[in-house]
């Protein structure tokens, strides 16, 4: 056997090792996907959007990390009403609030790079550690271009893994700091929409997605795309 296919047969060896142990990971994963009384669709479908407030049931160190134990938005921010925007998923660590069209402004301002909707669940007040992890439905085995639409106060730093595997490496989410609006606390509500963070390979069927909140923080994450583009 020459030394160059003995090379190609620890390479091929390696890589299959990886996938198995993969696959294994996600074999043992705890957690399940969301569902609730309004939302019964289970694990998300790729292509698609992935919405960021449905990450998985298991709770912390399973579904999440988080740095705190308190929900900063729903029964914080937005106090307990009875409504679904403001108790969602109020008895768990990750921070969640909604997107609110109001006068004055807040997330309908003149200041957003995208045009976004209103009463749209996101994530928030993320800091570095953090992790949200979702079950996803992948139809099509493929490499899939990844968009966010998001909220930087300052730049932020995130990365994305499938089935605990990083697939991207450190990403550069750019500020969406706006110097001439003068209302401070509105520089967390300025959305932007980035149509190709990064690119992911993924196996059809069930797997795990995760984001990571790597450096700065302070981001607002509304939801992924996902595109195949092979």
């Amino acid at each position: 056997m020459s030394k160059h296919t003995l090379l190609l047969l620890c390479c091929v060896t390696i890589c299959s090792l990886k996938s198995v142990s993969a696959q294994k990971k996600a074999s043992l994963y705890k957690g399940t996907p969301y569902q609730d009384a309004l939302y019964k669709k289970g694990a998300q479908k790729i292509p698609g959007k992935l919405q960021c407030e449905y990450y998985d049931l298991g709770g912390e160190g399973i579904a999440y990390h988080d740095t705190d134990s308190v929900n900063a938005g729903s029964g914080r921010l937005n106090k307990v009403d009875g409504s679904y925007l403001h108790s969602f998923r109020i008895n768990e660590s990750v921070d969640i609030s909604y997107t609110k069209f109001q006068n004055p402004p807040i997330d309908n301002s003149s200041y957003n790079l995208a045009p976004t909707k209103p009463n749209q669940l996101y994530v928030g007040w993320t800091m570095p550690g953090e992790w949200i992890k979702y079950t996803i439905d992948v139809q099509q085995a493929g490499t899939y271009q990844l968009g966010i639409m998001f909220t930087a106060n300052k730049y932020g730093v995130i990365s994305f893994s499938v089935n605990d595997v990083d697939q991207t490496g450190q990403l550069i989410l750019p500020s969406t700091f706006v110097d001439a609006d003068t209302i401070a606390w509105r520089q967390w509500h300025h959305w932007n929409y980035l149509d190709d963070i990064a690119t992911v390979k993924l196996p059809k069927g069930i797997q795990t997605f995760t984001i990571h909140t790597v450096d700065i923080g302070n981001m607002n994450y509304d939801y992924i795309n996902f595109k195949k583009i092979d």
